[in-house]
């Protein structure tokens, strides 16, 4: 099992909204990430600066580089354009983090 962060942006103004279509997340995409070895999935909200923290267990045999190529991502990239900081193809714009520290 692999640990895998990442940070996003959030446009000024929506972090309800963003937490909303999360708290609504459809099963066709939980599905297909769990198909494709991502578990204990988390995203967290910096108010200050307004970034998206998000980390993500990635199973041994996991498949998550190919999730960008699947509609139902591609549809929920769509879905979110409008309050996040985004690519021309729509994917968020995504910073991959360093782990400098884990303790269990």
């Amino acid at each position: 099992m692999k640990r895998n962060a990442f940070k996003m942006k959030l446009k000024p103004g929506f972090e309800d909204e963003y937490k909303k279509r999360h708290d609504e997340i459809w099963p066709e995409l939980s599905a297909e990430l769990s198909a494709a070895g991502v578990s204990d999935y988390s995203i967290f909200l910096d108010e200050e600066t307004l970034t998206l923290f998000a980390v993500q267990k990635l199973a041994d045999n996991h498949t998550a580089d190919q999730l960008p190529e699947t509609e139902i991502v591609k549809k929920w990239w769509a879905y979110m354009a409008d309050i996040m900081d985004t690519n021309p193809d729509n994917s968020p714009v995504c910073v991959s983090l360093k782990e400098v520290f884990h303790a269990d």
